[in-house]
């Protein structure tokens, strides 16, 4: 068989989601109530969460059922494809070979589609008329608003302000499926007015619009939270990727030595990199699994290991992950999809355990790698997506300088066909990067709360 491309068919299309929970030796420390400090039960999550996703976020299950109706929408998309890249191999002139999970494919065109359409089925059977979230780039609001379209629920998005007004054609696609998008910090709530008052030009963060998503919804009792990364079921939801993957790579007579992705709250990441942990762990598999984030928002490689809010005004509960603090303000980098403060817990607590590695780039190599492989494999690249890419190119060159056969494994998360105005940056010598002073760092964490 080829495998320039690899596809799999519509019955090989995975029935069950990978709950890496079952097979991991350390499991993260439970999440506490924001104001009793006590670990959180589906009691506490239930004013702002369907049972069925507070169910898959406790469940030590390692497989669980994806409903008809979710295969039926991923049918529109799913498989989606395994490509090797030859051209990209061949201007980098590495013995190595170079395959991307494309998710770019998907009608929201990024992998945030996988578990958007779970959420909202899940809400919909539980009566749920209306669901709130935040977006960061914009990937997570449009998946949620065509979600929603899809099973006739309403979708509010806080968006963060300064990826409103970098990348407004998003705006646009939530817009035509229905979607009230709203830029984020506003004074459409009380954490959004606060925030405004102190300081009347934010730009934004995940951590603000977090707090006014959750706000919205636990101020309506038709209204649920839908959050795009990080929670235990989120994950859950996106392990889809690495189980198509695993088997297209299996076709091609083929297995990784390293799987890399993009990190930001980390579900792209544990998508790709979930089912091949299942084999390190389980299997005692070779394979380096590699989360890949930016220099300006390096939570993994120097973050804290600890307690956190997951949002500004701590409405959430405490999370167990590493953390730049809740009151961090990254800086505008074109990869608004990768400036959240923490991380998922289950993705932190593989790195801290060694079963996974981080690695921090700034924007302007990513971008440089992402014009290398749009020249040569025809697809521009997200920006999120492009540190997956860069980190793909350093490990393609390091097997050529060694002289070493290698299979590299990325997940190409989404296309960035609405992100031009952040290559045209790029292009024009506009881009230049945000290296996170210590000083900054030590000031955001001097504020983790006291657990």
């Amino acid at each position: 068989m080829s495998d320039s491309k690899i596809l799999l068919s519509e019955k090989e299309m995975p029935t069950k989601w990978y709950n890496i929970q079952a097979d991991m030796p350390n499991l993260p420390k439970p999440a506490l109530h924001p104001e009793t400090k006590q670990p959180a039960g589906p009691e506490d999550l239930s004013p702002i969460f369907p049972m069925g996703l507070i169910m898959q976020e406790v469940s030590r299950e390692r497989w669980i059922e994806i409903p008809e109706e979710v295969q039926e929408i991923y049918r529109l998309w799913r498989p989606s494809p395994l490509c090797r890249a030859k051209r990209l191999e061949k201007a980098l002139d590495t013995p190595a070979k170079i395959y991307y999970k494309y998710e770019g494919v998907s009608p929201a065109g990024s992998h945030k589609l996988n578990t958007a359409v779970a959420q909202a089925y899940y809400n919909k059977v539980e009566g749920i008329k209306r669901l709130s979230t935040e977006t960061g780039a914009g990937q997570w609001g449009i998946a949620l608003s065509q979600a929603c379209n899809f099973f006739g629920l309403e979708c509010t998005v806080y968006m963060v302000k300064v990826s409103y007004q970098q990348k407004p054609y998003r705006r646009s696609v939530m817009e035509i499926f229905g979607a009230n998008c709203i830029a984020s910090p506003s004074n459409q709530t009380s954490s959004g007015r606060q925030i405004l008052e102190k300081d009347p030009e934010s730009l934004g963060s995940l951590g603000m619009a977090i707090s006014e998503a959750v706000e919205d919804a636990a101020g309506r009792s038709d209204t649920n939270y839908a959050l795009g990364s990080v929670l235990n079921h989120v994950t859950l939801h996106q392990s889809i990727i690495g189980l198509e993957a695993r088997e297209q790579l299996a076709k091609a007579d083929a297995y990784p030595d390293v799987v890399i992705a993009c990190c930001g709250g980390g579900s792209n990441f544990a998508g790709v990199a979930f089912p091949f942990a299942y084999d390190k762990i389980v299997k005692g598999a070779k394979v380096r699994l590699v989360a890949v984030e930016p220099s300006a928002c390096p939570t993994l490689t120097r973050g804290h290991f600890g307690y956190d809010f997951g949002d500004v005004a701590g409405f959430t509960p405490l999370l167990w992950m590493y953390t730049l603090g809740k009151d961090f303000m990254p800086p505008g980098i074109h990869s608004g999809g990768l400036r959240y403060h923490g991380d998922s817990p289950l993705v932190s607590q593989i790195v801290h355990d060694g079963i996974a590695e981080a690695r921090a780039y700034g924007q302007t190599a990513t971008f440089k790698s992402a014009v290398l492989f749009a020249k040569s494999e025809g697809v521009v690249p997200a920006p999120e997506s492009s540190h997956a890419i860069h980190c793909a190119v350093e490990e393609a060159i390091a097997a050529r300088e060694a002289d070493e056969a290698r299979t590299i494994l990325f997940n190409l998360s989404g296309h960035g066909l609405l992100d031009l105005p952040s290559y045209d940056d790029y292009l024009s010598g506009k881009l230049v990067d945000y290296p996170l002073p210590e000083d900054n760092l030590k000031k955001a964490l001097e504020q983790l709360p006291k657990v």
